[in-house]
């Protein structure tokens, strides 16, 4: 994990800086003591495949977060149009206003410790590319905390909710996992070239699916960094039509130091659903079935059946079907 810090406009930035991760915890503190936060307990296990040793959950009660589901369903049914949980969120959620077009709130129900949400302040569809002011939130974020961001681009790709929010952890997914499982694979990435260009696209070839991969500067702008993401996108042939649609669903995670980006096919294997966690060796089973599940097929070979199996490749490019 490094300790250096990511470079930012200053240009209507209203998150002061070094103040977030103080506030995190004192929102997290707070959001316990009045039940606004939904803390999942889980039990979990290493399980060990390709020479990534991932890091899977069990989630031993849903029954709350099930509940506020079936909720948003029936207000879903009585609006006439689909519950919106960001619009209005909910004021003991909220950590901080970023900039004028993204706030930063706590994951509801969430998994991970200090999980949160990077959302639009107006709605905008999950399934629509990601955009420079975005990627100026999300920056933001993780110049405060070396943390892990990501974005569930679609309902295919794990999403659960229509309106577009990132969402970032901290790299410590538990007390006793210091850094991301995947990071044994990195050192196998060959780019032809450092500069911020379509020629420092990569990929991770211990991944037996297509991704696009490219190394990251913390000294870098967001506007570098919205660039890259251009260059992983225009990699693996996802372009946007005329509304800024995606023409497929991917996954997308970035630290300070890296990003990488998986189209996928399928959102789920058998009855285990996957989000960008799992690319960065983060899974999720809902009982004890589903782990052996897991453990008969390997956890990398539930990432390559619902990603897209390479095709064909060339020098930095991945093309999908």
């Amino acid at each position: 994990m490094s300790d250096e810090k990511t470079t930012v406009s200053t240009n209507q930035i209203l998150l002061q800086p070094g103040t977030l991760w103080n506030r995190v915890k004192e929102v997290t503190q707070h959001a316990m003591e009045c039940g606004a936060l939904v803390s999942i307990p889980t039990d979990y296990e290493f399980v060990e495949q390709n020479g990534v040793n991932f890091l899977v959950r069990i989630l031993a009660n849903l029954v709350r977060k099930d509940e506020a589901k079936k909720k948003q369903e029936k207000q879903s049914a009585t609006i006439g149009k689909d519950f919106n949980p960001f619009l209005p969120y909910e004021q003991d959620l909220w950590v901080a206003d970023i900039t004028p077009t993204h706030a930063c709130i706590l994951n509801k129900f969430n998994v991970v410790d200090y999980h949160l949400l990077i959302i639009t302040r107006e709605f905008e569809e999950q399934e629509s590319l990601l955009t420079l002011e975005d990627f100026t939130a999300m920056w933001v974020c993780l110049a405060e905390f070396d943390g892990l961001a990501f974005y569930n681009g679609g309902k295919i790709a794990g999403a659960s909710q229509r309106h577009k929010h990132l969402q970032v952890i901290p790299q410590a997914l538990t007390s006793t996992v210091v850094q991301l499982p995947i990071q044994t694979l990195l050192g196998e990435v060959k780019l032809s070239d450092v500069s911020p260009s379509i020629d420092s696209i990569g990929t991770i070839p211990g991944f037996p699916f297509v991704n696009s991969f490219t190394w990251l500067n913390p000294s870098h702008t967001s506007e570098i960094i919205f660039e890259q993401y251009n260059n992983l996108l225009k990699s693996v042939n996802i372009k946007a039509d005329k509304d800024n649609k995606q023409s497929a669903s991917y996954n997308l995670l970035a630290t300070r130091e890296w990003m990488l980006l998986i189209p996928r096919q399928h959102e789920s294997f058998e009855s285990i659903s996957i989000n960008s966690l799992g690319f960065a060796g983060s899974l999720f089973v809902k009982n004890e079935g589903q782990m052996q599940i897991l453990k008969q097929n390997g956890p990398m070979n539930l990432l390559k059946n619902v990603a897209f199996p390479k095709l064909v490749e060339q020098p930095g490019k991945y093309l999908i079907p």
